[in-house]
This record gives C-alpha cells, sequence and structure tokens, in this order.
C-alpha cells in the first residue's frame, strides 16, 4: 500500500513539474508581440498627428467643432490639388504598367536561361541598380532639355521606368525560381511553346511576384521628390509631392490644410495595399508536382 502511495505522490509532483515548467517558445512569441506592437505604435504615432491635424479647423475658420473636413473641401476647390494628384497618379500607373509589362518577359530569361549573353546581361542590371539616382539627374536633365522633354510628364515617365526596370526585372526573376521547371517541361511536353508555358503555366503562378513588383515600382514613382523637384517647373504639371512642398511654402503657418494634402499623399499607398493584400499568397504551387 505504501509503494502504491509512494509512485502515485512521485507521479504527482513530477506532473506538477511538467506543469510548471515555462514555455521558453511562448516566451519568444509573447516578446516578439511586443517588440513589434512598440514598433508599430512608434510608426503610427505621425501618421495619426497627420491625421488629427488635418481634422482641426484650419487658421481663420468660423468653425467650432472639434473635427471638421473643411480642409480637404477647401484644398479641392481652391489649390491645384486635384490636378497634382491627377498627375501623380497618371505618371505612377504608366510606370508601373511599362515596368511589368518588360520585366515580366525579361526576368523569365534571366531566370531560365544560362549563356555568357544573359550573364553579362544580368551584370549590367546588378551596375545599374548599385547606381544611386542622383548621379544620372545632371546628364538627364541636359539631354532631356535638347529633345524637349524638361518640364514634362513623360519626360519624368521615362525616368521612373528606367530607375524601376533593373529591381523589377530581379525582383521577377527571384520569384520565377520558386516555380520548379518540371511544370514546364510537363507543358512542353503537352505541346505547348516556351511562349506558351510561360504565359499559361509560369506567368498565372507568378501573381505574387508580379503583385510586389508593381507595388514597388508604384511606391518608388509616388513618392519620388528628387527627380520632380529638379524636371518639373510649371504649376499645373506637378506631382502632388512638389505641389505639396510649395502649398506648404504659401502655407506654412496654417497646418490644418498642409496636413489635408499630406493626407491626400498618403490615401492612394493605403488604399492600393488595402486592396491587394488579399492577392498575396506563397502557396499555390507546392502540390503543383504532387505524384510525379
Amino acid at each position: 500500500m505504501s509503494t502504491v502511495t509512494v509512485g502515485h505522490s512521485l507521479a504527482t509532483v513530477a506532473s506538477t513539474d511538467k506543469v510548471k515548467k515555462p514555455d521558453p517558445g511562448a516566451r519568444g512569441q509573447w516578446l516578439r508581440f511586443t517588440v513589434a506592437l512598440v514598433v508599430t505604435l512608434v510608426v503610427l504615432v505621425p501618421i495619426a498627428a497627420v491625421v488629427i491635424l488635418s481634422l482641426q479647423p484650419s487658421l481663420g475658420s468660423t468653425t467650432t467643432a472639434p473635427i471638421t473636413f473643411e480642409n480637404f473641401s477647401a484644398i479641392f476647390t481652391t489649390t491645384n490639388v486635384a490636378q497634382w494628384m491627377a498627375n501623380s497618379l497618371g505618371v505612377t500607373l504608366v510606370t508601373v504598367a511599362i515596368s511589368v509589362i518588360v520585366a515580366a518577359p525579361a526576368g523569365y530569361v534571366l531566370s531560365r536561361a544560362r549563356n555568357r549573353l544573359v550573364s553579362g546581361y544580368s551584370l549590367v542590371l546588378f551596375v545599374v541598380q548599385s547606381l544611386p539616382v542622383v548621379t544620372a539627374v545632371i546628364p538627364l536633365f541636359i539631354l532631356f532639355a535638347q529633345i524637349q522633354l524638361v518640364d514634362s510628364l513623360v519626360g519624368v515617365t521615362i525616368i521612373y521606368v528606367g530607375s524601376t526596370m533593373s529591381v523589377a526585372i530581379w525582383m521577377m526573376a527571384a520569384y520565377y525560381d520558386s516555380i520548379p521547371i518540371t511544370l514546364e517541361e510537363a507543358a512542353w511536353m503537352d505541346g505547348c511553346s516556351v511562349f506558351g508555358s510561360f504565359t499559361r503555366v509560369v506567368l498565372r503562378n507568378s501573381l505574387p511576384g508580379v503583385l510586389s513588383t508593381a507595388i514597388f515600382s508604384f511606391l518608388l514613382a509616388w513618392n519620388d521628390y528628387l527627380i520632380a523637384v529638379v524636371f518639373l517647373r510649371s504649376n499645373e504639371r506637378f506631382t502632388l509631392q512638389i505641389g505639396l512642398q510649395s502649398f506648404f511654402q504659401q502655407n506654412a503657418t496654417n497646418w490644418g490644410l498642409v496636413m489635408a494634402v499630406a493626407v491626400v499623399m498618403m490615401l492612394p499607398p493605403v488604399i492600393l495595399f488595402a486592396f491587394l493584400n488579399k492577392h498575396f499568397s506563397v502557396g499555390g504551387i507546392g502540390g503543383s508536382l504532387a505524384g510525379r
């Protein structure tokens, strides 16, 4: 009887020790969550400040309410914000379209072909990618001045496309590397051409890579300031970033109007990420080779 009691006591102590033993994995998860939460709050504080200031009455306003949207109506009715936003959207969307259309097949060649010509092409892309844009601003300005592309949205779009192309091709090539070439070989055995296998097999499974490339091109063109401030001179051709700078110089003390323009500038990237977030998926091709 005593042996059974002692054995039961030892089992109880062992089970108690097992329950009380801390889980290092759970502790690490909580630590990572806390760090991510703190970083997120730090990043959101200035954004929240911009939004709050944009909703407060501006100088000279007769509104007594603590929150108002009159700043947004004022900037769209009394300034060129609508024109600046249209310019930015037009330049950005054209840059995204051309970058994706060119980078998709070029990245496929970089990923699948193996010869000296492709290796040299890859090296040129790497060198171009490593060069800062500021080194090409002055030569481009001299060249574009001779062909009447200074103070032109077309000229700015050309520079944006050129500056995004190298990284866009690398991004597409990196995603194509994750797609098994066995899928293409199966399509070839079924009578599909190389271009057909690219469009029907590779490109259809590359939606996350295409979206990543498109978002990168969108953010680079949308957030650019240096190229726009050098090449654009007319107020009606300003992009939203240059327009915000000129608007701030004229209304440096009226923070409500200035922050309203800043909120308008932040909205397109936020809407883009909110709309495309559900389309990002790294799965979908993992089971394609099952049974082969």
